[in-house]
């Protein structure tokens, strides 16, 4: 039987998910009895909002998980592998943001419109998928359990605020130095990324494609349960400061019409089809921000594949694409009795 209320704690509360986060908590009055927002020593004692309540960060420590039943981590791979073993010993149920655990065989990784059954089988970790992944297979898996999808072919056009408050600050200075002739010197980036794309989204492997690429291949098949199926990602960062966007094309083993799409779309759990066209209507992440939906327009035929289906599909990278899938994972745990 539920509980009245669980002992929730946010390791990282004081980075950009970390504090959507704690928003999200709220906003969706998730049942909390104790709040503790833990972050490292040099964050300790920042002040944070809940409720209209200010709340302390604490230094992180094996203590300070005492009696949690949920634990929010957000704090990066390191961090997780360090501490996510430690908070379940102390009896808590972690759901990781990091890449640490997500290909794990004993760790489930899950969106909850899509695979959520799998919070079932979890061993005390429960895996947050990446941005990029989460809102791509919240808008393919509807149509693959449909007609089955062969191939996805996905560009990305990613926000700043996933490579974190740095990349932010870089956007903000580089615009500001351009327009008063001035040099700034990235700090998060390789490259500036005002008036500028970068094809390059974190380490490059020996096959040419990045981590973040792999992250979507890998994934996808994990969540997907389609062990067969076949990703060819190409990750980008585009100055703009919150919300990925992205341009997918799937091919699907029976032929599928833009309009069975459409249908099969706008009655998909977590999806808002934005898709007139003619009357300039698609979803743009200026629009998105601070939702938790992902939005899907421009759905159409492709014309490289006899059963080809391209589709733009857009969604707050902090919100859907980190804090929000991490708190509707929560509420998984609650609604099937876990906790």
């Amino acid at each position: 039987m539920a509980k009245d209320g669980y002992n929730v704690a946010i390791l990282g509360a004081t980075g950009a998910v970390g504090q959507t986060m704690i928003k999200v908590l709220e906003e969706r009055n998730f049942p909390i009895n104790e709040l503790r927002l833990l972050a490292s020593p040099r964050s300790a004692g920042k002040e944070l909002e809940y409720m209209g309540l200010k709340y302390k960060v604490e230094p992180v420590s094996e203590e300070a998980f005492e009696g949690i039943d949920i634990a929010l981590f957000s704090a990066g791979g390191s961090r997780s592998k360090e501490w996510a073993p430690k908070a379940v010993e102390k009896g808590a149920i972690v759901i990781d943001n990091s890449s640490a655990f997500r290909m794990d065989d004993d760790v489930p990784l899950v969106v909850p419109e899509v695979n959520p059954e799998d919070v079932k089988w979890h061993k005390g970790i429960i895996a947050n998928p990446n941005c990029s992944t989460i809102q791509m297979v919240v808008a393919i898996n509807p149509i693959h359990k449909v007609k089955i999808i062969k191939r996805v072919f996905v560009s990305t056009y990613q926000a700043v605020s996933g490579a974190g408050a740095k990349a932010i600050e870089d956007l903000k200075n580089e615009t500001k130095a351009f327009f008063e002739d001035k040099y700034y010197y990235p700090e998060a980036l390789p490259y500036h990324i005002a008036f500028n794309v970068i094809p390059h989204i974190d380490v490059f492997f020996d096959n040419g494609y990045t981590k973040e690429e792999m992250k979507m291949i890998n994934e996808t098949r994990k969540i997907m349960h389609a062990p067969d199926i076949k990703v060819s990602p190409t990750c980008v960062r585009v100055p703009v400061f919150t919300g990925h966007s992205e341009a997918i094309t799937v091919e699907t083993e029976e032929p599928i019409t833009p309009e069975e799409a459409r249908e099969i779309l706008k009655n998909a759990p977590g999806v808002i089809v934005e898709d007139d066209p003619k009357n300039n209507v698609y979803p743009m992440p200026i629009d998105i921000a601070g939702k938790d939906e992902v939005f899907v327009g421009r759905i159409r035929k492709d014309f490289a594949f006899d059963n080809g289906l391209s589709m733009w599909v857009v969604a707050d990278n902090l919100r859907k694409g980190a804090a929000t899938n991490a708190v509707q994972i929560a509420e998984l745990l609650v609604e099937y009795e876990l906790v």
